[in-house]
């Protein structure tokens, strides 16, 4: 299956450098590009894409407004955004993560990487680099949304189980990981996390790492 991507960026010279590298690989190609947050609504929806390549700082409407955007319409919802940013530890990033963003990588991602998290986020897993990971997702914790925990949407819901597997994915483990903290194949961890993002109503595994700091659950990190 071909990935459609937006490439949403001010800058021309960088939209036309990411087009002509995701347009050389058989599997990706690039159905749009926009200079500002709203163009990449519009575009998101008109071009179909599955992700969207977005930049965070634009005029007019930003790529945290363009993100939060189109994370909360209902006919996009298959979509996801991939953040490229200048600044991997850029409070902005944070805001991005929790308006819906799948991924970030720096801009100075090397090209292969930035194929490849490409097709990582596009298949709904959680991508957010090493940079990001170590600094975002601390900022997260740090600073937790004003909702009490016992509030938290989808909270209730979750098994023991499966609030003790989203647990392990906040601490950042894999599926492979958790089933040998666990004693349980991947296949059955896979099915855990799809459960527990279906009852909290994350896109993804970087959505489940949010909700699992701000439902206040401990991170499991063996």
């Amino acid at each position: 299956m071909t990935i459609r991507v937006l490439l949403a960026d001010d800058q021309a010279l960088l939209r036309g450098t990411f087009r002509l590298l995701l347009d050389s690989v058989p599997d990706i190609t690039v159905v749009g590009e926009a200079a500002d947050g709203a163009e990449a609504v519009r575009l998101a929806r008109s071009a179909q894409a599955d992700l969207v390549l977005m930049d965070i700082r634009m005029p007019g409407t930003d790529g945290i407004e363009a993100t939060r955007q189109i994370c909360a319409d209902d006919a996009l919802a298959g979509v996801k955004v991939l953040v490229l940013t200048t600044f991997e530890t850029d409070e902005l990033v944070v805001a991005a993560l929790r308006a819906g963003a799948s991924g970030f990588l720096g801009k100075g991602v090397d090209p292969a990487a930035l194929i490849d998290a490409v097709r990582t986020v596009a298949e709904g897993e959680q991508l957010l680099s090493p940079a990001a990971t170590r600094s975002l997702i601390e900022r997260v914790v740090q600073e937790p949304e004003p909702e009490p925990p016992a509030v938290v949407h989808g909270m209730s819901d979750l098994t023991e189980r499966e609030r003790e597997i989203t647990s392990l994915v906040a601490g950042g483990l894999s599926n492979t990981e958790i089933g040998q903290h666990l004693f349980i194949s991947p296949a059955t961890v896979k099915t855990h996390v799809n459960r527990a993002m279906m009852k909290t109503g994350a896109r993804d595994r970087a959505q489940l790492v949010v909700f699992a700091y701000d439902a206040g659950l401990p991170r499991v990190r063996p």
